[in-house]
């Protein structure tokens, strides 16, 4: 099973950037963290048949490109697809998302201190959906500590607190 969901991720991505007209190689990898429950995967593009322009244009400002595609293939791939055919799938190009997801493990290793250090809530803006999520998964372990998603698109910002103290009796 899991060898047909990789196969798909993969197959979809070539042909998008065949169609867009940036024809690359693109490896699959099993992710180390599953996603709820759902096996997850990487799909990489090989940037060495691309110019810099084209791997710029295909990242986007900020990862909004990649971010785009990433949403587009884990919607459309698990569209209409009984759960043991869903998978969730990481878009990755010129080591992006690994820069990226150590900037943002930073950011939350920052914001936890500051919890901790003052006792107030730490804000953080300007962070995708996915981003979001990283640092919620990033925070999940910290036991005195709680995330939580305020605000609306495109002003929605991920709070990070102080644990509430609340004991059954």
């Amino acid at each position: 099973m899991s060898n047909q969901l990789k196969q798909r991720g993969q197959q979809w991505l070539k042909e998008l950037l065949r169609l867009s007209r940036l024809p690359a190689d693109v490896k699959v990898i099993d992710a180390e963290e599953s996603q709820a429950d759902k096996p997850s995967y990487w799909l990489i593009i090989d940037q060495t048949q691309l110019t810099s322009a084209k791997i710029e244009t295909l990242i986007g400002p900020d990862g909004a490109v990649l971010d785009a595609i990433q949403y587009l293939a884990n919607s459309i791939l698990n569209l209409a697809q009984d759960k043991d055919l869903q998978a969730a799938y990481t878009i990755e190009l010129d080591g992006y998302r690994l820069q990226r997801q150590e900037e943002l493990r930073s950011l939350a290793e920052h914001a936890a201190q500051k919890v901790r250090e003052t006792g107030k809530e730490f804000e953080l803006k300007s962070l995708s959906a996915a981003e979001r999520r990283q640092i919620h998964t990033f925070l999940k372990e910290c036991e005195d500590l709680e995330t939580q998603s305020r605000g609306q698109e495109p002003d929605r910002r991920l709070v990070v607190r102080l644990r509430s103290r609340q004991y059954d009796e």
